[in-house]
């Protein structure tokens, strides 16, 4: 009770327009298609009229190409409007934030981990939604945000700021990891045993039920949600974790700058949070319009991510209608440089999947690059391909361009920050 008081004065002290989009948001996941529809071109519309009044660049970019707001008939007429990707919005910072005086405003910035970090301001509403919308997902699992929760998410931090993050996470009835040296680590699957739900980078996640598993520390969880973020959740995790806690990863899709995207539900689909996001695919490439950004408009945003939606007229099992991502494949751009051609890095996604579907060898796997025409694959399984399996596929993918040297049993799982399947050092 104590926590659930905390959460509720924290509420109206933080995000006062928290608690009403909530309870609209658990009514609006019961909605018809055609409903989630016509309430997403209404606000569409609505924020696009107010972005062309308050944001000095999109007055200027809806002027040049002749586009007004007021006279959208479908959301088919916002692919009139340019696509901006992170590079641009960087170079525009300023005159794309908007001029109006909200009462509160947040100010956020992105990692940085794929370049140079974005720093906006992000207005209550904004922050308040989409923080709703996470929480509406929570539900879906059973799960209260004041319930008991452990997290991994960064702890090289000075000591100053452990004891500030420690008292934060003290409020919110949550712990986490801060050290990756064992007895850190037995202290905190020890907690878990009163969590409700453990979150965070899911590469930490599954190191941690890999000791739990290797010392058969039978804990009796009563974990109800597992949920990985910003990182790939490899299929091997699944196992792993299922076999330590009695559930699966459940995915969280999102950035910084375009807010939550997509949650999964209880029977394993990713929904997006079409109440607060446009999603657009363009050649295999996720494009996203954050309907609630009004203090620094973030519209048709090229994240970088190559996604694969559902079939329009899929119907998940859950009874929501919401659209459904069924695969993140990878970052759009980076790319692997051969001694003749050029490849995505998401040919790796490719590679492993068939690998995993056709031969049923489930591999967890990181590509390093640091010369034209060589790559390092490290390998965290030991080497079971008696067929040379591995070396076939990549030789469907990449023929003789590319040179690849193959590591068994390697521990490339970051303790600090973001795991990465692909790194290069060549621009």
């Amino acid at each position: 009770m104590l926590y659930k008081f905390l959460f509720f004065i924290g509420r109206v002290i933080r995000n006062p327009s928290l608690k009403s989009y909530h309870e609209f948001l658990k009514t609006s996941e019961t909605w018809s298609k055609e409903e989630l529809l016509k309430y997403q071109f209404d606000k569409c519309k609505s924020f696009l009229e107010f972005t062309y009044i308050y944001s000095p660049y999109y007055r200027k970019v809806f002027q040049e190409i002749g586009f007004l707001p007021n006279e959208m008939t479908s959301l088919e007429d916002i692919k009139k409007i340019p696509c901006m990707d992170k590079t641009e919005l960087l170079n525009n910072t300023s005159s794309v934030h908007t001029t109006y005086s909200f009462k509160k405003i947040f100010h956020s910035e992105t990692s940085g981990t794929t370049g140079q970090p974005l720093k906006f301001a992000r207005n209550e509403e904004w922050d308040s939604h989409n923080r709703a919308a996470m929480f509406r997902g929570y539900s879906w699992h059973g799960i209260k945000v004041w319930d008991k929760n452990g997290y991994f998410w960064g702890y090289n931090l000075d000591k100053s700021a452990v004891v500030k993050t420690k008292l934060l996470d003290k409020l919110q009835n949550r712990f986490r990891l801060f050290s990756y040296n064992k007895n850190e680590i037995l202290r905190f699957i020890k907690k878990l045993k009163y969590a409700k739900y453990l979150h965070g980078y899911s590469s930490m996640i599954y190191e941690v039920a890999k000791i739990v598993n290797k010392m058969n520390l039978d804990g009796k969880y009563n974990l109800k949600m597992i949920k990985g973020t910003s990182e790939k959740i490899y299929e091997n995790y699944h196992n792993e974790v299922n076999k330590a806690f009695g559930l699966k990863i459940i995915s969280e899709y999102g950035a910084a700058e375009t807010g939550l995207i997509a949650f999964e539900c209880e029977k394993g689909n990713m929904h997006i949070n079409v109440e607060n996001v446009i999603v657009e695919i363009e050649d295999g490439e996720i494009i996203v319009t954050n309907l609630l950004s009004k203090s620094f408009p973030i519209i048709r945003y090229k994240l970088g991510d190559k996604v694969t939606l559902s079939d329009p007229d899929f119907i998940c099992s859950c009874g929501r209608n919401h659209p459904v991502i069924i695969d993140i494949l990878g970052r759009v751009g980076r790319k692997i440089i051969g001694y003749q051609k050029k490849y995505p890095s998401f040919t790796f996604y490719y590679v492993f999947k068939n690998l995993a579907l056709n031969s049923n060898i489930v591999l967890n796997f990181q590509a390093v690059q640091n010369e034209i025409g060589k790559v390092t694959l490290l390998i965290e399984q030991p080497e079971n391909d008696p067929s040379k399996l591995l070396q076939n596929e990549l030789y469907k993918y990449f023929s003789d361009d590319i040179d690849f040297t193959v590591k068994y049993e390697q521990n490339f799982h970051v303790k600090e920050g973001k795991l990465k399947d692909f790194i290069t050092s060549i621009d």
